[in-house]
């Protein structure tokens, strides 16, 4: 680097600019992985997992973008190549093919942990040298934290703990799923699906 943005020290920025490419592997990594998810669920909830990703896949590929065009703008240069992210990641692919469509979101839940949990990192790495990036990255935080939240809903028991709850791998996460199992916003409104059901048979008599 020959020069990065004012008021910065080049080996400041330089170093800013590798966590951002650690953060632009990563979200580059998710977006796929996402819509690998989006492409593989299957099952009784398939519609509504599957139509719930595209959102996040395309506001991740916005993230990506933005930590890319702030790499270029402190004065490096921004890797987007498959080969550089396989190359450089510390983490293996996600794990799952086809598979029921909760089972992908215990995975998930993790896969976001983890991308989460390193977002946070940087955020304090950047908080000395380039508060502006540390402000992009909590942006970006507070939007992954919500997606997340997506995601737990749908394996969140009524007492408040999630059925993939403590495993730490992916395919682990996903066995830990029960066959017959059905979030406790499916389980209140199946009263409501039987009472219209009885209503439209006593209607017919």
């Amino acid at each position: 680097m020959s020069y990065t943005i004012p008021t910065m020290e080049p080996a400041a920025g330089k170093e800013v600019a590798r966590l951002l490419q650690d953060r632009l592997n990563a979200l580059t990594d998710l977006h796929l992985t996402l819509k690998h998810i989006h492409w593989n669920v299957v099952g009784p909830h398939f519609i509504a997992v599957h139509e719930m990703l595209d959102p996040q896949v395309d506001a991740i590929r916005l993230m990506a973008d933005t930590l890319a065009e702030r790499i270029a703008t402190l004065g490096a240069e921004p890797k987007g190549t498959p080969g550089a992210l396989v190359s450089a990641r510390t983490w293996d692919d996600y794990s799952l093919n086809r598979a029921g469509a909760l089972e992908h979101l215990a995975a998930l839940n993790l896969v976001y942990d983890g991308v989460i949990s390193d977002h946070r990192a940087a955020i304090d790495s950047t908080e000395e040298p380039d508060p502006v990036t540390q402000d992009i990255l909590i942006g970006q935080s507070a939007q992954l934290e919500q997606y997340q939240w997506f995601v737990r809903a749908h394996l969140e028991r009524s007492s408040g703990d999630l059925v993939s709850e403590g495993e730490a791998r992916e395919a682990d996460a996903a066995r830990a799923v029960p066959a017959d199992y059905e979030p406790a916003a499916s389980k209140k409104s199946a009263p409501r699906k039987a009472a219209k059901k009885a209503a439209k048979k006593a209607a017919r008599q």
